[in-house]
């Protein structure tokens, strides 16, 4: 992610890493944008993978690690955009990752995503998100587009910490 912070052309403003997947709410000014920036964003991610396995494990670790395939849907309308923040930012609800043993408490975000960067949460009435020291937010860059930077209000009511998100349309 940090080597894609200095591209104009593409953007990941959200993201949400699951088990077996990520998902991405991103800003490319084409597909040629889109294509070259999540190719960027494989190839620094796996550089960073490897080198972790390698640390831990002591064997050297190379070679690719994503297959070469992502499904794409370009956000047209506010609600859409609505759903999609709604969907990838409480996506480990879906995936019931947000129940943690018995006797521990339910946590609001998860730490795998970039929610506590959002500011838009119904229950946090733009207020943001304090982490505690040492946390590091996942990296992601500022929207650009008016659909991304509030025209998603207009699609519905805030997503909140909560929400179950069902399948995208």
């Amino acid at each position: 992610m940090i080597a894609l912070v200095g591209r104009a052309d593409f953007r990941v403003v959200h993201l949400s890493i699951q088990r077996h997947h990520i998902h991405l709410l991103c800003e490319a000014d084409d597909r040629r944008a889109l294509a070259n920036g999540v190719r960027a964003l494989c190839v620094s991610a796996a550089k960073r993978l490897n080198r972790a396995v390698t640390i831990a494990g002591g064997a050297p670790r190379r070679g690719r690690v994503f297959t070469d395939r992502y499904h794409a849907t370009t956000l047209e309308k506010p609600r859409q955009a609505r759903h999609a923040l709604a969907y990838v930012l409480n996506n480990w609800r879906r995936h019931r990752e947000d129940h943690a043993g018995l006797g521990q408490r339910r946590a609001p975000l998860d730490r795998y995503a970039s929610g506590v960067a959002f500011a838009g949460w119904a229950e946090r009435d733009g207020v943001p998100f304090a982490w505690p020291k040492g946390f590091e937010p996942m990296p992601t860059a500022a929207a650009q587009t008016w659909l991304m930077q509030g025209g998603w209000k207009r699609g519905g009511p805030p997503p909140s910490l909560w929400e179950r998100p069902g399948p995208l349309a």
